[in-house]
């Protein structure tokens, strides 16, 4: 029975194909536009806000502490290249985030 439970907790966390398909329609450049580095923050730090309320519950899963601090690193990656490429779309993607 706790198998259960554990798996429900997984695919409660993982973000679904319509979610993922809402968050790319919000930030995309044009219509398939799926890699631009405004998509890829913006998913990184939906998991990121999926995995931070995942560990407040769970304190003890290094785990997933562990991939949360990638996901970190990896948006910063993104986020640096952004500001170099584009100073103004920086910009507005912090606002956007920190809201």
């Amino acid at each position: 029975m706790p198998t259960l439970v554990l798996y429900a907790t997984v695919s409660a966390m993982a973000l679904t194909t319509r979610k993922k398909a809402v968050i790319i329609k919000s930030a995309a450049r044009h219509d398939k536009d799926t890699g631009s580095p405004e998509v890829q923050v913006n998913l990184i730090s939906k998991r990121i806000d999926d995995l931070s309320k995942h560990l407040k519950k769970n304190r003890k899963d290094k785990h997933s502490r562990r991939g949360l601090l990638g996901l970190v690193a990896e948006r910063r990656t993104h986020l640096e290249y952004l500001k170099k490429k584009n100073p103004a779309k920086h910009a507005e993607l912090l606002k956007k985030i920190k809201e």
